[in-house]
């Protein structure tokens, strides 16, 4: 105790040296802070006050900036313009086959000539000319990269191209390079390079883009928000437009999701120079907010550099990627209608573009920036604060010299403008403010823990050094009774050892007996066999014998028949003799016959008397035989009994070798008793160095504690300087996507190629898992897998297939190997719901291609979809039909067939199902199929009623267009609208309650550009004026 007390005590002092030290910082910070504020207000005032030379031009004035060259060149805020050459198409070769091109270009020169005719041309100088050949890559190093640079180092910039309609100005900015990474444009690269030079952690990155359609901005990744006002700071002069949606960048993939969605929400359209010609002014906004860790640069003042060393600093910077429409003459591209309007407003404010331009180039003293919307957008990039690279692109066709001059005219204008490039720093005295006075509640906190912290820490520590001595005691009581144990342990185990070593003596005694009759045993038994060959030679003796004498009882036998029949014959000669001699004759043979009879006893009494010594042999033969039987009996005992002493001696080699583990296990416990006693040393010895290490510990505990408080007060200055609008950009960016995801399924089958696909199911780790199955097995052995006779096997391949059908790189593959040939197999012939649900969502992935859709139609896929339909009543499988359908009528070639087919009847007669899914997709389809028919009147390419008049969708339209669901009954209002462009369609519309419809959604629709659409249609057809006026007068 004594120890920790006085352990304690410099712990105390250097807590209260510290807390001063702090204390003295703060109050020197706070002084720091008022003098840099004081000395960064005056020297901001100097910045600005900084006379600008007179051959600059500047617009817009901006606070808190300071002057900045980007290198060593005199003209270094001068717009950069480069020339860009398209290569000649198939149009071109046509048109002038026997004419040369009016542009010769000479790169190395960096000039242009342009040929009037064989005999005249003129001569024009650029920053560069890149010929028809000139890679993606080099196009943007040349003249976005600088920009991008610039923009990154704090300054403001503007990336734009302009040129005719139709030669390579999308192309040039806005190429996402899906299926090409070489064809990537100068956005998806211009942020591809900001996106590696920021710290995500301390840099933000948000994007705009925005299309100025017909003089109305309109926010492309929100359809919804149109008319969106320009304001402008009175102070800076500073453009800003507050409607449009700002989203933050998380990285490369999120932009390219982002500029997908954009694409296919601007207006474009087919012309006879172009087949898709923007109709809009596209312009990408990228604000970049980068916070300067590190020095000023060094054209600020000594003063300045001291300052802002001690203070954070943040830059703001703003690029501007503009992708105007094409200039157009009516006469070549044939504009009439809608594209009529559009063409007018394109040119008009590309004229007050030219204005503009000319008057910077010319030093005017009023410059016409408010004659156009486009015009105070580009503000700043024409003779304001931002670096400005142009690009100009034309064509090499003689055809379109005076387009041509007049876009190389506007190049050479355009670099006569001369900006002032302004760096944009502000000091960040907000996160400074809320670290210092995070600071002060921490140390006043802290200053006010101390006490309490210290008793609480001296109460802890003494109860871990109580825990620590009662452990200690109690491991001492557990070594002392495990050691009593083990000895204990120890005196059983050598008692048992005694009694093991007398009971393997008692075996080996019986060991030694048992080896003494084996050797009996083994002798007997070889006796024995000695016997048994005796006994077998004497079998054999007496078989020989006995059969010997049966042969000579055999012959005896038959010479007493032969004696008795001599007899016999003599006994009949006798009685003959009797007859004949008379009675001597009878004496003298019955002397003779007893003489015989007397020899005949004698001979068979020997007979017999051999037969009794014969028979009394076989008897001794006979005993004999049986003493030899009983001493074999003998024998096999005895080898019985020889076994049985084997196995006793395979089991004594048995308790040897217990024996010898029980000995090795003696000598085990004997360590382990050793390492115990060592054990507890070191537990000593440990306890010891315990009571040594309680002070070090308790430092490393009020350190640990420290440590965590700091990080938790961080934690909170991080909660607190968080936007507070991150959950609302979140809301609103799933919103924005349901929006877009709905409308960008309309229009003509390249804007279905921009649509989102629809996946059965598609998830981050599935993308993984159907990658990794496609690089290991291969495209084509799943779609042998389609045909395979187990059924889950078809269902996972199906499954996997539609996964990779959702990607369009995946498309042309899936084709190309037969894909598509399985898909309709099997929705011809299976019948597994999960089959026919799973293959028509694949279907329905792969007619978002175009060349895809016409193989569908041409093997019947229609037919199939709508036998599909038929026969099942899954809302899943239907929702996934009637999007392949719906898909199918975005291209105006298939009308004919898909109605022919059974397609569109089909698609009508999946409303049976109320599944709200199911309804949208249905909708859909009748809105592409009614647009892409309405487009192809509009064009001349069709005339007459609507195939959907005909198989009786007007009916269906007007009953659902007042259904609960927003996007359907967008997609329904927009078929209603379209069907109503059809004049042949309009007395259907009449007698059928359309016009009332119509009416209605011209007023009330939730869309301005549904209602602009409707009321068109009413004032464009006659007779729904004629009608409207009958009924206001009824």
């Amino acid at each position: 105790m004594a120890t920790t007390s006085s352990g304690l005590r410099p712990a105390q002092r250097a807590e209260k040296q510290r807390i001063m030290q702090q204390q003295q910082g703060l109050s020197h910070g706070w002084s720091s802070l008022t003098r840099s504020l004081n000395n960064g207000q005056q020297s901001l005032r100097s910045k600005d006050t900084k006379p600008v030379p007179s051959s600059r031009r500047s617009v817009t004035a901006t606070s808190r900036s300071l002057y900045r060259d980007f290198d060593d060149d005199n003209d270094s805020g001068r717009v950069r313009v480069a020339v860009r050459l398209r290569p000649r198409n198939a149009e071109d070769l046509l048109s002038d086959a026997d004419f040369a091109d009016c542009v010769e270009l000479q790169p190395e020169l960096k000039r242009l000539k342009l040929r009037k005719n064989n005999w005249s041309s003129e001569s024009y100088r650029f920053d560069e000319v890149f010929t028809e050949t000139a890679s993606q890559k080099r196009v943007y190093e040349v003249v976005a990269k600088p920009v991008v640079e610039s923009v990154l180092s704090g300054y403001n910039g503007t990336v734009m191209a302009y040129g005719q309609t139709g030669t390579g100005k999308t192309f040039t900015l806005g190429r996402l390079g899906k299926n090409d990474a070489s064809e990537r444009g100068i956005m998806v690269r211009a942020l591809e390079d900001i996106m590696d030079n920021i710290s995500i952690a301390f840099d933000t990155v948000e994007v705009s883009y925005l299309q100025l359609y017909m003089e109305s901005i309109q926010d492309l990744l929100a359809p919804e928000k149109t008319n969106i006002p320009i304001t402008e700071d009175p102070k800076t002069g500073e453009v800003s437009l507050p409607g449009a949606i700002t989203v933050k960048l998380r990285d490369l993939h999120h932009f390219l999701e982002l500029l997908q969605i954009g694409e296919a929400n601007r207006h474009a359209a087919n012309t006879k120079l172009n087949t898709e010609s923007s109709r809009s002014h596209a312009i990408l906004m990228v604000n970049i907010r980068r916070s300067v860790t590190g020095k000023v640069e060094d054209d600020i003042s000594y003063q300045d550099k001291i300052t802002k060393g001690n203070f954070p600093i943040v830059r703001k910077s703003k690029l501007l990627i503009v992708d105007l429409a094409g200039s157009e003459r009516l006469g070549k591209s044939g504009s009439e209608g809608l594209l009529l309007e559009e063409a007018k407003f394109i040119n008009l404010s590309l004229t007050s573009l030219g204005k503009c331009i000319n008057a910077l180039a010319e030093n005017c003293p009023h410059i016409p920036i408010r004659d156009s919307k486009l015009t105070r957008l580009l503000r700043d990039s024409f003779g304001g604060s931002a670096r400005t690279s142009l690009i100009i692109t034309i064509g090499p066709s003689s055809r379109h010299h005076a387009e041509t001059t007049s876009t190389i005219m506007f190049g050479q204008r355009a670099m006569k403008i001369v900006n002032v490039v302004k760096l944009k720093e502000e000091f960040d005295y907000e996160s400074l403010c809320r670290k210092l006075e995070a600071q002060v509640d921490l140390l006043t906190a802290e200053i006010d823990r101390q006490q309490k912290l210290r008793q609480s820490e001296k109460s802890g520590l003494e109860k871990q050094l109580r825990e620590c001595q009662d452990c200690s005691q109690e491991t001492r009581k557990t070594l002392v009774t495990r050691s009593e144990f083990l000895e204990k342990e120890n005196t059983r185990l050598e008692l048992d050892m005694e009694d093991v070593l007398a009971e393997l003596n008692c075996q080996k005694d019986q060991n030694s007996l048992m080896q003494d009759k084996i050797a009996d045993l083994e002798m007997r038994l070889k006796q024995s066999e000695q016997h048994q060959l005796e006994n077998s030679t004497y079998h054999k003796l007496l078989a020989d014998t006995t059969e010997m004498y049966e042969k000579k009882i055999a012959e005896l036998i038959k010479q007493l028949e032969v004696e008795r029949a001599r007899s016999k014959t003599a006994e009949e000669q006798l009685n003959s003799m009797k007859k004949l001699s008379g009675q001597k004759l009878t004496q003298q043979h019955e002397m003779e016959n007893s003489k015989h009879q007397k020899a005949l006893v004698d001979t068979t009494w020997i007979y017999e008397k051999k037969i009794m010594e014969l028979t009394k042999q076989l008897e001794d033969e006979h005993t004999r035989f049986e003493d030899v039987q009983e001493q074999l009996h003998l024998a096999k005992k005895r080898q019985t009994d020889y076994q049985n002493s084997m196995q006793k001696q395979e089991e004594m080699s048995e308790l040897r070798s217990e024996l010898q583990e029980m000995y090795q296990l003696h000598e085990s416990t004997i360590n382990e008793l050793q390492s115990l006693k060592a054990e507890f040393k070191d537990q000593i010895e440990e306890k010891e160095s315990i009571t040594v290490k309680l002070y070090a510990m308790q430092q490393k505990l009020s350190a640990e504690e420290k440590q965590r408080k700091t990080i938790e007060n961080e934690l909170e200055k991080l909660k607190k300087c968080a936007p507070e609008g991150d959950t609302d950009f979140e809301d609103e960016e799933s919103y924005m996507k349901e929006n877009i995801r709905g409308n960008s399924v309309l229009g003509t089958s390249a804007s279905l190629k921009k649509a989102g696909p629809l996946r059965v199911t598609k998830s981050a780790a599935q993308r993984v898992i159907v990658a990794k199955i496609c690089e290991e097995v291969g495209i084509q052995k799943i779609i042998r897998l389609l045909t395979s006779e187990d059924l889950d096997v078809q269902i996972h391949a199906v499954k996997v297939i539609a996964n990779l059908a959702a990607e369009e790189v995946n498309q042309e593959n899936i084709v190309k190997e037969g894909g598509l040939d399985a898909l309709l197999t099997m929705l011809r012939s299976s019948q597994n719901a999960t089959i026919l649900r799973v293959a028509s969502g694949a279907m329905a992935n792969l007619a978002m291609n175009e060349m895809n859709q016409s193989q569908i139609m041409s093997r019947g896929g229609a037919q199939l979809l709508a036998k599909t339909a038929s026969k099942t009543d899954d809302p899943q499988t239907l929702r996934m039909v009637a999007g392949a359908l719906a898909n199918l009528c975005g291209n105006e070639k298939l009308h004919m067939m898909l109605k022919e087919d059974g397609g569109m009847k089909a698609l009508l007669g999946m409303v049976r199902c109320t599944n709200s899914d199911v309804v949208a997709q249905v909708a859909r389809g009748m809105a592409n199929f009614a647009k892409c028919e309405s487009r192809a009147i509009v064009q001349g390419h069709r005339k007459g009623r609507s195939l959907l008049m005909e198989e009786g969708a007007l009916e269906w339209l007007i009953g659902n267009c007042t259904i609960a669901s927003a996007s359907t009954r967008r997609h329904v209002e927009l078929a209603l609208c379209h069907l109503a462009q059809n004049e042949e369609n309009a007395k259907d519309f009449t007698y059928r309650g359309g016009l009332k419809e119509l009416q209605r959604i011209s007023m009330e629709s939730s869309r301005e550009d549904i209602r602009n659409l409707a009321k068109k249609m009413l004032k464009s057809n006659i007779m729904f004026q004629v009608e409207l006026a009958v009924r206001c007068s009824t």
